[in-house]
């Protein structure tokens, strides 16, 4: 497992594919957060890391995508999967070995983010911050990259074509996280079925963690997702 997690870290970052993502992460939301009208800080009268949280998802919707395109479906054109399965790997180990691969490249794109956290402290006029509810947060958000990187790793399997696994994926994620949500608002679901349609999204799951407190549901919703998707994955390897 550990020599494919070494072996997609390699390739990740032997090219521009991996410091890419990170810049693109941090300009894309820094541009938001401190210089586009309406929706920096200093527009919203008050220092917060709010509107990173409100957007990061969204960024993240189609950059994990983008960077888990490849995983599956390239070893399927070039015909390296063949040669993968001659190794004395399980499914369960190659598909583990990728995954904590994508983890490990979203955490060096998520954690250069922490130095808004000292940007907003500084502006601050008290120079405090919500430390629990950014806790929180940054908690929800990599458990979303977390689950929109085992969707996405499961969609690559399917495919050889990467734009087509990128188109999937960004679709499949968009429907889970926003899907659901939207869903509830339908007249069909009153009288307190909303709630629970709500509660199958993973926008549900994020926001409740990004309050600050560490809910068990959520983390076993989470938890439950990424080993479906993973499961899948699995499944549907042994068929290749």
């Amino acid at each position: 497992m550990w020599s494919i997690c070494k072996k997609e870290l390699q390739q990740f970052f032997s090219n521009l594919t991996g410091y890419i993502a990170i810049i693109l992460f941090l300009l894309v939301n820094g541009l938001f957060l401190f210089v586009l009208k309406d929706s920096n800080i200093f527009d919203f009268g008050y220092a917060t890391l709010d509107k990173f949280f409100e957007l990061a998802p969204w960024i993240l919707l189609f950059l994990v995508p983008a960077l888990t395109m490849r995983t599956l479906s390239d070893e399927f054109k070039g015909g390296t999967f063949e040669i993968l399965q001659t190794k004395p790997l399980t499914k369960w180990q190659i598909v583990l070995g990728k995954y904590v691969s994508i983890l490990i490249v979203l955490l060096f794109v998520i954690v250069p983010t922490f130095i808004y956290i000292f940007t907003v402290k500084q502006l601050s006029v008290l120079g405090a911050v919500d430390s629990g509810g950014i806790t929180g947060s940054y908690i929800g958000l990599f458990f979303l990259a977390a689950v929109f990187a085992a969707i996405s790793l499961c969609c690559s399997g399917f495919t050889s074509n990467a734009v087509v696994a990128f188109l999937v994926s960004v679709f499949a994620c968009l429907v889970l996280y926003f899907g659901f949500s939207a869903l509830s608002k339908l007249s069909f679901f009153e009288n307190g079925l909303d709630y629970y349609v709500e509660m199958l999204g993973i926008d549900f799951h994020y926001r409740s963690i990004s309050r600050g407190v560490l809910d068990s549901r959520d983390v076993i919703y989470f938890f439950s997702i990424i080993f479906l998707f993973l499961l899948i994955t699995v499944k549907n390897l042994h068929k290749k």
